[in-house]
């Protein structure tokens, strides 16, 4: 990819997320108000996620599940998951817990538009089944992307399967103008709710 993608995708990362951090912040501040009224627990959830050339960092979300909801290991995310707290369910319909990622792209770990970062458990299993699956990991992780709008969340193998096409495609095709598409199209997605 030529230095200037990779510029101006840089400066369309930090304008976009310190946009919508201050349109968000608002909303951010309510929803952390439900969250620690709901069980008094923590509101922030860190994880740890696999980034550019396989380099762990702590990604940061919203808390939107019970507390200890990991305490059997990680787990996929099921449709009507009983850990999901009832603000959780809301934050999550309108995608307000995955705002505090928007620091991770402020700090270089993840950018705008590429392929979602994946838990390094569920990549180690990945990357058994599913052949060339590290090719993931060529190009920095990103907050929305060609799969997010293309396909869903992966509960399983087989869908992370056909989700990592999609991936791909991104990664061999990508340019400003595909970028730009799908931001636009997750916005859509975001107020709509056509997901």
């Amino acid at each position: 990819n030529t230095i200037s993608y990779k510029i101006f995708s840089r400066i369309l990362d930090i304008l976009f997320a310190l946009l919508i951090l201050l349109i968000f912040s608002p909303f951010l501040v309510v929803a952390a108000l439900f969250i620690k009224l709901e069980d008094r627990g923590p509101i922030f959830y860190t994880h740890q996620r696999i980034g550019k050339k396989g380099k762990n960092f702590k990604l940061y979300k919203l808390r939107s599940m019970i507390i200890n909801a990991d305490k059997n290991g990680k787990e996929w995310t099921e449709k009507n998951d009983s850990r999901i707290t009832k603000i959780g369910k809301t934050i999550r319909k309108i995608h307000i817990d995955e705002i505090p990622q928007l620091i991770n792209i402020l700090r270089g770990e993840m950018t705008l538009v590429g392929p979602r970062p994946e838990i390094p458990t569920f990549a180690e299993k990945l990357e058994k089944e599913i052949p060339h699956y590290n090719l993931r990991h060529i190009i920095t992780p990103g907050f929305t992307g060609w799969a997010q709008i293309k396909f869903r969340n992966a509960r399983g193998v087989a869908e992370s399967k056909e989700k990592f096409e999609y991936d791909l495609y991104y990664i061999k095709n990508r340019n400003i103008f595909m970028d730009l598409g799908i931001i636009i199209r997750t916005i859509v997605i975001v107020f709509t709710h056509d997901a």
